[in-house]
């Protein structure tokens, strides 16, 4: 059995015993891996109210408000789907071993491209206790070591469940750790860590996943904020389009892929704006709007928007209207000020949805569909690593097979090169 969190130790010292641990997870096959996940849930959900505890402790103390203090709260039913995404990760194809390619040159050689564990993966992350538990069920499912950077908000409820996933049979020694939040230190040291963590992900706020992409010295996937789009169309079917926008601005704002500006065709913004304007009000949503949403929601609670508020993530019930002359418009809007996650559009039209599905610039791309669904456990990943935002090596919600390297294999019969 493994070890507890080895709080004692220094940040080196945990880099160097996740070092130590990922030829042996490499190791694992499948069946042992998916037991030590079921294991792994069970612990969490048999340890509830320890973590609720621990949970609680991190709200006193943490200072925070609003979505991210949200983000930061556990209760059981969260912790029963924590579990739930343990299990799903231990029901998916085990990526590590696949045969990619395969082929025989003409001197006899086979040649064979398989996937393997990246080694050691790190992850920086703020406020979210269940990014603990999702990241080290994908990580061990991958064969990979991890080391975790959890915010100090999120200290006791990480180290509650480090604890558990630790303690479980079957978990090699050194395949968790959690390193110190209570400075910035274990921060620096992490992002220098070349040599001891083959990849880096960083999952938070702008500030931190601009630091680290500009200063890691480790390879970064990196995660976007969302600052995420609806365009309802001239030719959408606007009851469709209410449940849409509702759904995604109002469903949990405080999350990356909730919507935060709703762009509308101009030929039916006189209908539509008052109508949903009045609906998200009705709903407690702050609203702003450009100086043609203003005109059309004449009488209603709505603030005029700053050239800022078109490029802010929000990630509250708040969210900025603008008036587009079509579809081609709000294409070239969304790609100016899109931070590239998740946008929508809702049309009956398929030339107009073929034509924002292709020419937007973002991860995920829906058409008559809430952006809340870009998400690792939606798309059925069983969870998620984050959601990237780059476009090298992965884009989008990323687990399983995003968390693997390659390498070929040659099998000869004693072949020499002239």
């Amino acid at each position: 059995m493994a070890t507890s969190v080895s709080p004692g130790l220094s940040t080196q010292e945990k880099l160097a015993r996740a070092r130590a641990a990922a030829p042996h997870l490499a190791l694992l096959s499948t069946a042992e891996k998916n037991a030590i996940l079921l294991a792994m849930a069970d612990a969490v959900e048999s340890h509830t109210e320890a973590i609720l505890s621990a949970n609680r402790a991190d709200l006193e103390t943490s200072g925070l408000a609003g979505a991210m203090r949200e983000r930061l709260l556990l209760n059981p039913e969260r912790i029963a789907e924590m579990a739930r995404g343990v299990r799903a990760v231990a029901s998916l194809p085990d990526p590590i071993d696949e045969v990619l390619a395969e082929w025989t040159r003409p001197n006899g050689l086979r040649i064979r491209k398989i996937r393997v564990p990246l080694g050691v993966v790190g992850i920086i992350y703020e406020s979210r206790p269940n990014v603990t538990v999702d990241t080290v069920a994908i990580t061990l499912k991958t064969g990979n070591a991890i080391v975790l950077r959890g915010g100090k908000e999120a200290a006791r409820s990480n180290q509650c469940l480090v604890e558990i996933l630790n303690q479980v049979a079957g978990v090699p020694d050194g395949a968790i750790q959690l390193l110190d939040a209570s400075t910035r230190q274990s921060v620096q040291e992490l992002i220098k860590a070349r040599g001891f963590i083959d990849v880096l992900i960083p999952r938070g706020g702008p500030e931190l996943i601009s630091y680290v992409t500009q200063n890691s010295a480790v390879p970064v996937i990196e995660t976007g904020a969302g600052n995420c789009h609806i365009f309802v169309d001239e030719l959408a079917d606007l009851g469709m389009a209410d449940r849409i926008v509702v759904n995604a601005k109002t469903q949990r704002p405080s999350v990356c892929n909730a919507a935060e500006k709703l762009l509308v065709h101009e030929r039916i913004a006189p209908q539509y704006i008052p109508r949903i304007v009045r609906l998200l009000l009705d709903l407690g949503v702050e609203l702003r709007g450009d100086e043609k949403s203003l005109r059309y929601a004449a009488g209603l609670q709505i603030a005029s928007a700053t050239p800022q508020d078109w490029d802010e993530e929000y990630l509250r019930l708040c969210m900025a209207i603008a008036v587009v002359a079509d579809v081609d418009a709000a294409i070239r809007h969304i790609n100016r000020h899109s931070t590239k996650h998740s946008e929508a559009i809702v049309t009956d039209s398929q030339e107009n949805a073929r034509r924002f599905l292709r020419q937007v610039d973002s991860a995920a791309v829906y058409w008559n569909a809430s952006t809340r669904f870009t998400d690792g456990g939606e798309f059925g990943f069983g969870a998620e690593m984050g959601v990237a935002t780059q476009k090298l090596h992965c884009r989008g919600p990323f687990a399983l097979a995003e968390l693997t390297s390659t390498k070929y294999e040659i099998i000869g019969n004693g072949q020499v090169r002239g």
